[in-house]
């Protein structure tokens, strides 16, 4: 069962600022990592933000080198088990904070390696931004979709060398983290996708130059979305126009689902938010193990 009481130790985390040098910024990311939350997604709602304790795993920071740098990942699973099916968490905006590390545990709890890169390592801390316009231009939109690409290649990797089963990777995403599950479900060795509200549409760029509905001819394994028909970041006709490119695609994308919940904003999983909403995370989560579990990787 999960333990519903908050453990707040915000104030935990290793002070330090997005402009200090970067070995420092590593060094102070790497002790915050999945401590607390990001300073851009307070207020904390404390009476459904939902802590999974640690018991019966292996759960806590681990470094992975990818091309020369060491990220930082939070990764939790059984005890003492080898050979497990792999699930790569993929985190929002504000990094792999305690939300993002405590959906690792739930996962562990079922049987999986999780694994959460932190994928902007390179380019600062997200835990240090008060501002999420700043946070936005700063960092986030300066992290290249290649690197985040090779930095998954490299835990898949890793993960293949320290209990896991390569040939039972899945991939899952909350909102930024929802786009790149797209995105690497037409690049990497995973064999199912549940991206929760990620972006489908957009313009390309130098550091993104394709978004989902471009991948679709790519996909490698098909996905499964869950959306929100209130989300305002997300209109409904792009999850439409997704719909209409997925159901001309290959076969991966043909086997794509969407699930769009009536009323669930952005954010409906983030049990410490104010955009949770307890009906459709709950089934969501359900749906997502079911996925994973019919497409092999369980």
């Amino acid at each position: 069962m999960l333990d519903r009481n908050l453990r707040s130790d915000f104030d935990s985390l290793v002070p330090g600022t997005a402009g200090e040098n970067g070995a420092t910024r590593r060094t102070a990311l790497k002790a915050a990592l999945g401590v607390g939350y990001a300073a851009t997604a307070l207020p904390i709602v404390a009476q459904t933000a939902i802590r999974t304790p640690a018991d019966g795993l292996t759960a806590g920071q681990v470094t992975i080198e990818v091309d020369g740098f060491k990220v930082p990942a939070y990764r939790a699973a059984p005890a003492g088990k080898t050979g497990l099916p792999v699930v790569l968490v993929i985190q929002e905006i504000f990094g792999v904070h305690e939300y993002i590390a405590d959906v690792c545990r739930r996962f562990a709890k079922a049987g999986y390696l999780a694994i959460a890169p932190e994928l902007f390592a390179r380019q600062g801390d997200p835990t240090q931004y008060t501002e999420t316009a700043r946070l936005m231009s700063e960092l986030v939109s300066k992290v290249p979709d290649e690197q985040v690409m090779r930095d998954l290649d490299g835990v898949v990797a890793w993960a293949a060398g320290n209990g896991g089963n390569r040939d039972k990777v899945a991939i899952t995403g909350f909102c930024w983290g929802g786009r790149i599950t797209w995105l690497y479900a037409a690049r990497g060795p995973v064999k199912a996708g549940v991206a929760w509200y990620g972006r489908l549409v957009g313009s390309p760029s130098a550091l993104t130059p394709r978004h989902p509905i471009d991948a679709v001819g790519d996909l490698k394994a098909p996905v499964l979305g869950l959306y929100g028909a209130a989300d305002t970041g997300i209109p409904l006709d792009t999850v439409d126009k997704m719909k209409t490119a997925l159901a001309a695609g290959n076969a991966a994308a043909r086997a794509s689902q969407f699930v769009v919940y009536p009323d669930a904003p952005h954010a409906f999983h983030a049990d410490y938010r104010p955009s949770f909403r307890q009906g459709p995370a709950e089934d969501g989560w359900q749906r997502a193990l079911a996925w994973f579990k019919a497409n092999g990787v369980a």
